[in-house]
C-alpha cells in the first residue's frame, strides 16, 4: 500500500497534478548546511527522480533504541535551530539515531497555506528516509514533526502506515477545525499509531484553539495511544525550553520503543513462545 501510494504521488507530480517544492531554494539551503554543519552527516536521499538533503546522526549509545525521523516546520531546513536541532542533537545521547529531512518548500513570500498543496510531496520523502534507516537495520522508527512538518507527517501516515514506524510526535501542529474530515482532523481519525500531541501554552492560535478538538477526534477514532501534553510557558518554537521539549519527547518515545511489538515480531511463526 505504501509503495503504491508513492507511485501515485510521484505520477501526479510529474503530470502537473500537484505543487512542487522550490528546488532552487532547497539547493541553496543544502549548500549552506554542508558548509556549516558541525554535528551530523549530510546525506542525499531520492524520492523518485528528486534528490533532497537529510542530516544523519548516529547514536552515542552502544544500545540503539531506534531512530527518529525529524520533519521541520514551514520554510525551514533540516538544521533548523529551533525544535529540530535540539531534538536532532539531543536524542542521539539517549540511544536514538536521527535523520532530519529537508521538507518541501514553497517559494519565499508564498501564502502560508500554500504549503498544504505540498503535503503529498512529503510522502515519498518520508518513505525514502524509512528505507535509509531500515537499510541500517533499524527496526523501530518514530516520526517527529514540528508545525507544518507535523501536518505533513501525520497526513502521510494517514494515507498509508509504513512498516517499522511505531509512533508519531506532533509538536505544535496547526489545525483547521472547520474541516473535520480533511487535514489534521481527518488524519487523526485514521492514524492508529501512538501519537504524542505536544504544544506550548503560548502556542499559535491555530494550535491552541484546536487542542480539544484534536483530542476528541483521536479518542473517537479509538486511538488509545493518543496523548496530549501542554508545556507551560512554551511558545510555538519552544524558545528557552529546549530541554523540557527534549525530556518529554525522549521519555515518551522511549516508552513506546520499549513497549512496541512490530508486526513481524507478532506474526513470525518461528518466534519462540513466551
Amino acid at each position: 500500500m505504501w509503495r503504491v501510494l508513492i507511485v501515485l504521488v510521484l505520477w501526479a507530480m510529474l503530470c502537473g497534478g500537484a505543487a512542487a517544492s522550490d528546488m532552487l531554494r532547497e539547493q541553496r539551503y543544502a549548500q549552506e548546511i554542508k558548509q556549516d554543519l558541525v554535528v551530523g552527516m549530510p546525506v542525499s536521499l531520492k524520492a523518485g527522480d528528486q534528490e533532497f538533503l537529510a542530516i544523519h546522526g548516529e547514536s552515542e549509545s552502544k544500545v540503539i533504541k531506534g531512530a527518529a525521523i525529524l520533519l521541520h516546520g514551514m520554510g525551514a531546513n533540516p538544521a533548523w535551530s529551533v525544535v529540530v536541532q535540539p531534538l536532532r542533537l539531543g536524542l542521539t545521547g539517549h540511544g536514538w539515531e536521527t535523520l532530519s529531512l529537508q521538507m518541501p518548500l514553497a517559494p519565499r513570500g508564498a501564502d502560508p497555506w500554500a504549503y498544504t498543496a505540498l503535503i503529498p510531496e512529503a510522502t515519498p520523502r518520508i518513505a525514502a528516509a524509512i528505507n535509509f534507516l531500515q537499510q541500517r537495520k533499524i527496526e523501530k522508527i518514530v516520526i517527529i514533526g514540528h508545525s507544518m512538518g507535523a501536518r505533513m507527517g501525520l497526513e502521510s501516515l494517514a494515507a498509508a502506515s509504513p512498516n517499522g514506524v511505531i509512533a508519531f510526535v506532533a509538536v505544535g501542529i496547526p489545525t483547521r477545525t472547520k474541516e473535520p474530515d480533511t487535514g489534521t482532523m481527518g488524519a487523526l481519525k485514521k492514524v492508529k499509531l501512538p501519537i504524542l500531541d505536544i504544544y506550548g501554552s503560548r502556542d499559535l492560535p491555530s494550535v491552541l484553539d484546536s487542542a480539544r478538538a484534536r483530542k476528541i477526534a483521536a479518542l473517537q477514532a479509538g486511538n488509545d495511544g493518543y496523548r496530549q501534553v501542554e508545556i507551560d510557558g512554551a511558545d510555538h518554537y519552544f524558545r528557552g525550553l529546549d530541554d523540557a521539549l527534549l525530556s518529554r519527547v525522549n521519555a515518551w518515545i522511549g516508552r513506546e520503543a520499549a513497549e512496541s511489538k512490530l508486526v513481524s515480531e507478532q506474526t513470525d511463526p518461528a518466534a519462540p513462545a513466551k
